[in-house]
């Protein structure tokens, strides 16, 4: 038996955490002079509403990675149990912890020689990392081994789809992710971005649309376009406070795509302090990732 862990990029509430029996690690966000943990339970300083209204209301969170002493901790507490440890790591592409995840195995295989622990860099966040971590929960359930899992997340990760939006640019634009002018122009013009994860783990856009409602019904048709055996799959899709969009989405999903089911997130605050209130993106197992970034 071996211990999956995750971290709090994953979009995973509670009810679907104590269901695949995965465990996850949390990034921290500063406000002002304040640090507080990202929890997916949203119950260590905001609430959602709470957190995406202040963000409304123009206060700026900033986001820190999980050092390696974190993983070394949390990583060894299972070992001592006797127990094997998977990490599910946030994309390296968007963030260093998974080479601190790496480095805390390096440093512990030598303390538990007769243990195994694989980090695995998943390329993918959000609800993509919930995706991955939900096969990786099955497999084992199957009865597969912590290096097989392993290796068909390997084999996989560039099978798991990202397609996602935001309402507003001026989140991305104060975390120094696009220029004042191409935020002033979007809103001028209601443009809207479609966001992928690329083959390098990073948010790309690849793609503008006019209006809100168009950007959902483009979400539906690109899932519709890219999925494999959508009524094996349970679709996961994360907002950032905007549940009426999500519900609107899902049942697109479940009548134009035929997938067996779909698991409703928030988008966490690590993510969502980038972000901003209004993302929303859907997440699921399909034909292979090839947009390489630039």
């Amino acid at each position: 038996m071996f211990v999956i862990i995750t971290d709090s990029t994953s979009d995973l509430d509670k009810e679907m955490r104590e269901k695949m029996g995965v465990e996850y690690i949390k990034f921290a966000v500063t406000l002002g002079e304040e640090e507080f943990a990202c929890s997916l339970d949203w119950d260590e300083k905001f609430s959602q509403k709470e957190f995406y209204n202040r963000m409304r209301k123009g206060d700026v969170f900033k986001t820190t990675m999980i050092q390696q002493v974190t993983y070394e901790s949390v990583f060894e507490k299972y070992l001592a149990e006797g127990k094997d440890v998977l990490s599910l790591c946030c994309s390296s592409g968007l963030s260093g912890s998974y080479n601190a995840a790496r480095l805390a195995t390096e440093s512990l295989k030598a303390k538990y020689p007769g243990r195994k622990i694989i980090a695995v860099d998943t390329l993918r966040s959000t609800g993509a990392l919930g995706v991955i971590v939900l096969n990786a929960a099955n497999l084992r359930k199957e009865g597969k081994s912590i290096e097989e899992t392993a290796k068909w997340i390997e084999e996989n990760k560039m099978k798991i789809h990202q397609f996602g939006t935001v309402d507003d640019l001026v989140y991305l634009k104060r975390c120094g992710r696009v220029t004042g002018m191409v935020q002033l122009m979007s809103k001028i013009f209601n443009i809207k971005p479609i966001i992928i994860s690329n083959t390098k783990g990073e948010n790309e856009s690849v793609m503008k649309v006019l209006g809100r409602q168009t950007s959902i019904q483009r979400l539906i048709k690109l899932a519709k376009e890219n999925i494999i055996n959508p009524e094996e799959q349970t679709v996961f899709v994360s907002h950032a406070d905007c549940a009426e969009e999500a519900d609107l989405l899902k049942r697109g999903l479940l009548e134009e795509v035929k997938c067996k089911d779909v698991y409703i997130g928030w988008v966490n605050p690590t993510v969502g302090a980038s972000s901003g209130p209004g993302m929303i993106g859907v997440f699921f197992y399909g034909k292979e990732v090839t947009e390489a970034g630039k």
